[in-house]
């Protein structure tokens, strides 16, 4: 049962949209996946009470006060999302459980140094998970992707691709949607980027 944890101190970064979108994936495949929300915010949570019964079901995962409970039995898949500012006991707790965190993170160097210090600090716990960074509303083919992708590899952690910035994240989440939910030809550009990023994910 994979623990895949979302994770970047900084708000406002994406963590939310591409935590449930992850989910929703899981979810379109079958799996019984749960979404937890370690944020104080609840945005994932409350993203779940708009999610209509006819979609595939994604059920929650309550954590309070940092304690994570187990899961209940047939769950096959869990994703994590985390606040800003995601530490302490916390951020020790969840980092026990996690198969693999994904960092994302957008390309500007306010953002690259804000979270410089959280990737090394995940690089130095010797735990089981891999890391990885996502880079967040860019284009793959911008000079500011390159950079991102210099300054990552460089720290020795794979950056898995980059998620454009559309709307199309923004409509899906205000009926609690994901791009698996809807016509592919509507998500065509937008499920290609997540192609290499899901190898990835599902890779065991």
């Amino acid at each position: 049962m994979p623990v895949i944890v979302i994770a970047n101190p900084k708000g406002g970064v994406g963590k939310s949209t591409f935590a449930t979108n992850l989910a929703g994936y899981f979810a379109a495949q079958g799996h019984k996946v749960m979404l937890g929300d370690v944020d104080i915010q609840q945005s994932s949570r409350s993203w779940l009470d708009l999610r209509p019964a006819s979609l595939p079901a994604i059920q929650p995962w309550e954590i309070e006060d940092g304690h994570v409970a187990k899961p209940p039995k047939g769950t096959t898949h869990i994703v994590l999302d985390t606040p800003a500012g995601f530490s302490g006991k916390r951020f020790d707790k969840v980092m026990q459980i996690a198969d693999k965190v994904i960092v994302p993170l957008q390309p500007s160097i306010f953002d690259i140094l804000a979270t410089q210090e959280f990737l090394q600090k995940l690089k130095e716990i010797k735990g089981k998970f891999e890391l990885s960074v996502l880079g967040m509303r860019v284009n793959g083919r911008t000079r500011a992707a390159d950079q991102l992708t210099q300054y990552v590899n460089g720290l020795g952690i794979p950056v898995l691709g980059f998620l454009r910035d559309t709307q199309n994240y923004v409509q899906l989440a205000a009926n609690g949607a994901t791009l698996w939910d809807v016509a592919p030809s509507r998500v065509e550009k937008d499920l290609d980027q997540w192609q290499e990023l899901l190898q990835w994910v599902d890779k065991k």
